[in-house]
């Protein structure tokens, strides 16, 4: 898949097959997430991978936003500084892993307001960091349609030299 197909087709996946991702898949999620370019290199930030059922159904249930964490076959929790940075480093490697993750057929979707102490303590998470999100994973029940996306136009969006001035081309 091309990247810029992977960008056009993704889509929010919230129902998984109940069927493990391989762990060269889970790497190479990872992997897309360690390699993402980050403010000053800092690479300031942590991944937490769980796979562990027990921990995917608890994270389900502290998870207000994410009840469906708990089907996953793999949740992310992204730590970072509670900073502007932070939260900008770890966005940009929540989408380099979902586009990863994406391309292998494997679906994810993000989850916020997940920095409460149940779950930090949950994923043993330092007191001084955060929980940006935590990304559940895993294969879609089913098939999605590619590139079925409710996007405003990019008239609507784009802007030329100045904001206001349509975007031409």
């Amino acid at each position: 898949m091309e990247v810029f197909e992977a960008i056009q087709t993704l889509l929010a996946v919230r129902e998984y097959k109940d069927q493990a991702i391989p762990r060269e898949s889970v790497t190479r999620i990872l992997e897309a997430g360690r390699l993402t370019g980050s403010s000053r290199n800092r690479q300031d930030w942590a991944f937490i991978a769980v796979t562990e059922r027990a921990t995917l159904r608890r994270l389900g249930e502290l998870a207000s936003t994410g009840p469906y964490i708990a089907q996953a076959a793999l949740a992310i929790a992204v730590v970072v500084p509670e900073s502007p940075v932070g939260y900008i480093d770890g966005a940009r490697a929540v989408q380099d892993m979902m586009l990863a993750a994406w391309e292998m057929g494997i679906g994810s979707n993000w989850v916020g307001n997940v920095n409460t102490p149940a779950i930090k303590e949950l994923l043993n998470v330092p007191s001084e960091r955060m929980i940006l999100t935590i990304v559940p994973f895993g294969y879609p029940t089913r098939k999605l349609g590619k590139g079925i996306k409710q996007r405003k136009a990019l008239a609507e969006v784009a802007h030329q030299e100045r904001f206001g001035q349509p975007y031409t081309g």
